[in-house]
C-alpha cells in the first residue's frame, strides 16, 4: 500500500512540475511541445547543477529558460562568487544560447 501510494506520488510531482515552473507562462505558444521539453530539461539541468555545487539554497535562486534558450536567473545568492558560479553554471549548460542575471547579494535573514 505505501509503496503504491509513494509511486502514484512521484508521478503525480513529475507530470506537475513543469506546469510549477512556468505558471506564470500561460500565454507562451505552445504549438511546438520539444521547444517546451527542450527548455524544462536545460531549466532541470541549471538546477541540478546549482543544487551539486552547493551555491546555495536551490529555493534562492530561481531559473526560467525561453524557447530561444535564453536563461534569466533570478532571486538571490549570498554572495557575489556565489553570483558568478550561478551564472558561469548556466552559460556552460549545453543548449544555452545567453544569460540574462538579476540575481542579488543578500544573506540569510
Amino acid at each position: 500500500m505505501k509503496t503504491t501510494i509513494a509511486v502514484c506520488a512521484i508521478v503525480l510531482g513529475a507530470a506537475l512540475l513543469p506546469g510549477l515552473s512556468r505558471a506564470d507562462d500561460q500565454a507562451v505558444d505552445r504549438a511546438h511541445p520539444t521547444d517546451f521539453v527542450k527548455d524544462s530539461a536545460i531549466t532541470a539541468k541549471i538546477k541540478s547543477k546549482l543544487a551539486a555545487e552547493h551555491i546555495t539554497s536551490v529555493g534562492r535562486i530561481h531559473v526560467d529558460t525561453d524557447a530561444n534558450g535564453i536563461v534569466y536567473l533570478s532571486g538571490s545568492a549570498r554572495s557575489q562568487e556565489a553570483i558568478d558560479k550561478a551564472v558561469s553554471i548556466a552559460r556552460g549548460t549545453e543548449h544555452v544560447v545567453s544569460v540574462k542575471n538579476a540575481l542579488v547579494i543578500k544573506q540569510d535573514d
